[in-house]
């Protein structure tokens, strides 16, 4: 047994003291079952070994499995020990695979671009020196890299200074720069109930105390959010306001500017996770305009254009700070690749990347055409725009979304339980899947074809114990 994320686990517990410790197990199984860390089968510690590892006493770590069994996480065999759930399923096996977990964007048939696209990554090589491109370079963008991260930023959220401006290699890296920076100040992140699974990952990697901010239809709730910090518990609030991840939600302008007023008040820094804004066409004012000397603003192209294209774009509150960010992620990753900066700067300059992006929408608009078709019947949250789908579990199908999605995967159709983006310990019966998973649209709608036959039957869940 690998014992050290277990040893993590002490580390977080002696530091979330406030929340019960038979709670905090549970949470980080179900984490860990999130991240991929814990796969099916996987075999957990014995109670009593575990109860050493977390310096805890027997009873408690007792408790905290029979937490997890209760959620659906684990199952408990006398003298065999703890496993991750997958229980076998009495559905006929099916032969294709549906990835419907990464919320990977859609992918359009792009045969008129392609030429245009190779033509640019042509053009790049013709205009740039390679010896060049395999240097060092300076941390955060040449200046052609930051005026092209000015022009994709400016479309949701104006930016007039190319100091406040960094280029690193994807939105993921930009966070885990972010959160080390407020680890450094020793206090505690806020996010809401439920959030991106690898803000959970990262903030668990660090250390770094989580404090939940409890949501409504329009997002957090403004007296929740300055309950918190009046109590001094936070010092910087981490949001995803444009077709959150995994809710589909994005957050009306009276609404952010009540969450803005509040930050402004107590002096809160926010981190703007803007990944998919590129994909709405509509103009929301963005937390960066409305308090840009407390906003860090993060947006990129691998979640609308596509995850092999790892570029991040960083809008920071002034100089000062992105100086203090800079030197963070130089330390983390030297630098962005060269090649992909020019690639990107390439694409946008020439308009591909636009076009790229536009046949992206109108994908996912025919893509969510077919969900609507597919799944009819059953009440789930999506927006036109975007490529992931927020379901709670029918009613009729009488267990928790982690054994569905058990059930699920073994047969072939992935998507994920709404235990991985949980906060606070109450995980909603909901499974978000992907749009994007499926190469083509004709096998997007085989998928959900197969996926709406599935849950409108409680017979097809029946062997699941409850």
């Amino acid at each position: 047994m690998n014992a050290l994320p277990f040893t993590r686990w002490a580390t977080r517990i002696q530091h979330e003291s406030q929340r019960p410790a038979y709670l905090l197990i549970a949470d980080m199984i179900a984490e860990g079952i999130g991240s991929g860390e814990f796969p099916a089968h996987y075999r957990l510690p014995p109670l009593r070994e575990l109860a050493a590892i977390l310096g805890l006493n027997y009873t408690t770590v007792t408790r905290g499995y029979a937490e997890a069994r209760r959620r659906g996480l684990i199952d408990s065999r006398p003298g065999l020990g703890s496993f991750i759930r997958s229980k076998a399923s009495s559905l006929p096996k099916v032969t294709s695979s549906y990835e419907m977990t990464m919320n990977a964007p859609v992918e359009p048939d792009m045969r008129f671009l392609e030429e245009e696209m190779r033509n640019g990554v042509i053009n790049l090589f013709n205009r740039s020196s390679i010896t060049d491109l395999m240097r060092y370079q300076d941390f955060g963008g040449t200046a052609e890299d930051k005026a092209v991260a000015m022009h994709w930023i400016g479309q949701k959220c104006k930016v007039n200074n190319p100091s406040e401006i960094l280029v690193c290699p994807g939105i993921h890296v930009a966070l885990v720069g972010l959160l080390t920076l407020t680890k450094r100040k020793n206090s505690a992140l806020c996010v809401s109930n439920l959030v991106y699974p690898g803000i959970k990952a990262i903030a668990s990697q660090l250390n770094i105390k989580l404090k939940v901010v409890s949501c409504d239809k329009d997002g957090p709730i403004p007296s929740s959010l300055e309950a918190l910090c009046k109590l001094g518990l936070i010092s910087s609030f981490y949001i995803n306001p444009t077709l959150h991840n995994p809710t589909t939600l994005t957050i009306p302008l009276k609404r952010r500017t009540e969450l803005a007023e509040i930050c402004l008040r107590y002096d809160i820094a926010v981190i703007e996770d803007d990944a998919y804004a590129a994909l709405m066409k509509d103009y929301i004012p963005a937390f960066a305009e409305i308090i840009p000397g407390l906003t860090w603003y993060i947006t990129g192209l691998s979640k609308c254009l596509g995850p092999g294209l790892r570029i991040g774009f960083v809008k920071c509150p002034d100089k000062q700070s992105a100086h203090l960010l800079s030197g963070i992620l130089r330390t983390l990753t030297v630098m962005s690749s060269p090649f992909t900066n020019a690639l990107a700067c390439q694409w946008i300059t020439d308009g591909t990347a636009e076009r790229m992006l536009a046949a992206v929408r109108t994908e996912a608009k025919q893509r969510q055409k077919l969900a609507a078709l597919h799944l009819a019947g059953l009440d789930y949250s999506a927006d036109e725009n975007g490529y992931h789908i927020w379901l709670p579990i029918p009613e009729i199908i009488s267990t928790n979304s982690s054994d569905v999605a058990a059930k699920l995967r073994e047969q072939g159709i992935s998507v994920v339980s709404g235990v991985a983006f949980c906060t606070d310990n109450s995980p909603p019966n909901n499974i978000r899947l992907s749009l994007g998973g499926a190469q083509t649209r004709q096998q997007c709608e085989e998928n959900l074809k197969t996926l709406g036959g599935l849950l409108s039957n409680p017979y097809h869940f029946s062997s699941i114990a409850i």
